[in-house]
């Protein structure tokens, strides 16, 4: 990071002067590592795992995380930032100081050490949504809605590179699942503007997508149903996918559609500013996001062991299953919405090897246990429902927004009745807390990470 090298090993001296040094410095800006009155990344074991690891975390219910441990930080001087010049390839064509704005959000968002806890709701829709914008401001003046396969290469590494060079993880392209491919036309008969616009009702697909309603678009699903009609429309052109083959919905026919879907949002993209078309492509992404529980769950055949059928030892069976949530706890920040998909899988899963007592209740089980912990009391963090980003102030760090700071019970599900549904009128759900700004509110606290990330990013050059 930073062309800086590491403490040799023959310098265990320097390096213990220079731990002392560091953990000094952060007792002295202790106030800047708040969350509830304690120090963030007491309980984020999982930031230490090597990085082969680090998208596939211990699941094993046999063992309990263990505590946070730093072994070397670099000098508390040393910036939060690489902040080195990107080694570009000279060859991509795209327009990056049209997205100047995005490209520091997204590196903020993707900050090394951070990036695959916060990928799944913050740092991936983030990282797509900017490359599609990218795409999209650049066809102002090249007429193309997408690259062939040479320059998505060199485009993507450059990009790469220069999120990498502001601080941002250099292993995105794998954490998000972004290829080259994601940038050409995937097979779609369409990829300029002018053809695009002889086919779409450009007006009404404006209309539709020109302003997304944060709240009711997961909903209503105005927006994207617009994009969808446009995404057919042109896989219909110059001998695409016919009348019959959409009907049919084959893969081969999906994975067609869905190239020219992401088309359309380039198209958006580039008769809006680049700050309405990120709200309309997160806002939008967002209803995927929240639609799906990101977990990994381990085996629970223990908790089935302890808490199965009548429960005789109480004691047995929550300590079963408080270590089994533990190792749910290391693997990424989630929203309120994710939570209760989450809760729902799992209580379906234990439902089915015939534990029929409520253990969420029984156990006191709450919403914010299915989301990474944070702080001395193992407080959980639930990102808000609707979309957000990390922010970085110099003096105070990264911070990000936690919703639902009460504790929510979770919902044990009903055997014989239907996964509840957000969008579904005739179902109760936990009152959730609207989503709130960055900062310390009523139903909302702001995440400072400061000094103590120079602590993580040097243990992430040394795995």
């Amino acid at each position: 990071m930073g062309g800086h090298a590491l403490l040799p090993p023959t310098s265990p001296l320097l390096g213990a002067v220079l731990l002392l040094f560091c953990l000094q410095e952060l007792c002295c800006k202790w106030d800047d590592v708040i969350v509830h009155g304690f120090p963030l990344l007491d309980h984020m074991d999982s930031v230490l795992t090597a990085e082969k690891n680090v998208m596939m975390p211990d699941t094993s219910p046999n063992s309990s995380p263990q505590p946070f441990v730093p072994l070397l930080a670099p000098s508390p001087m040393t910036p939060f930032f690489n902040n080195s010049s990107p080694k570009l390839s000279g060859r991509c064509t795209l327009n990056f100081s049209a997205v100047e704005s995005l490209i520091s959000t997204t590196a903020v968002d993707c900050l090394a050490s951070f990036a695959p806890f916060l990928a799944n709701v913050i740092c991936c829709p983030q990282f797509q949504a900017t490359l599609v914008i990218l795409i999209g401001q650049s066809s102002k003046y090249t007429g193309m809605l997408a690259l062939d396969s040479t320059h998505a290469n060199y485009c993507l590494s450059d990009f790469q590179q220069i999120l990498e060079s502001r601080g941002a993880s250099n292993n995105l392209q794998k954490i998000c699942s972004i290829h080259p491919l994601n940038l050409t036309d995937s097979s779609c008969p369409v990829n300029n503007i002018n053809n695009f616009e002889s086919v779409v009702d450009s007006s009404r697909l404006l209309v539709a997508c020109g302003k997304v309603d944060a709240v009711n678009e997961c909903c209503s699903q105005i927006c994207q149903n617009a994009i969808l009609e446009a995404a057919k429309k042109i896989a219909l052109r110059d001998g695409g996918l016919t009348s019959m083959d959409i009907t049919n919905n084959l893969p081969e026919h999906y994975s067609r559609i869905a190239g020219c879907r992401s088309i359309v949002l380039r198209w958006l993209s580039s008769r809006l500013d680049p700050l309405s078309a990120k709200h309309v492509l997160r806002r939008i992404s967002n209803c995927n996001v929240n639609e799906v529980c990101p977990l990994v769950f381990p085996n629970t055949t223990k908790v089935a062991e302890f808490c199965g059928n009548r429960i005789k030892n109480h004691t047995a069976c929550c300590h079963s299953m408080s270590n089994y949530v533990s190792h749910l706890q290391k693997q990424s920040f989630i929203t309120n919405l994710q939570a209760l998909d989450c809760a729902a899988l799992l209580g379906l899963k234990l439902q089915k090897m015939n534990v029929i007592t409520n253990i969420y209740s029984f156990c006191q089980i709450t919403l914010k246990d299915f989301s990474l912990q944070v702080g001395s009391q193992e407080s959980g963090c639930l990102l808000p429902s609707l979309p957000s980003d990390a922010t970085f102030d110099p003096s105070s760090g990264i911070s990000f927004t936690c919703d639902l700071n009460d504790n929510i019970a979770a919902p044990w599900p009903s055997a014989s009745g239907p996964p509840t549904s957000s969008c579904n009128k005739s179902v109760n759900l936990p009152a959730l807390p609207a989503a709130t700004s960055a900062h310390i509110g009523e139903n909302g606290i702001d995440m400072k990470l400061p000094l103590f990330i120079g602590l993580l990013l040097a243990l992430q050059m040394l795995s």
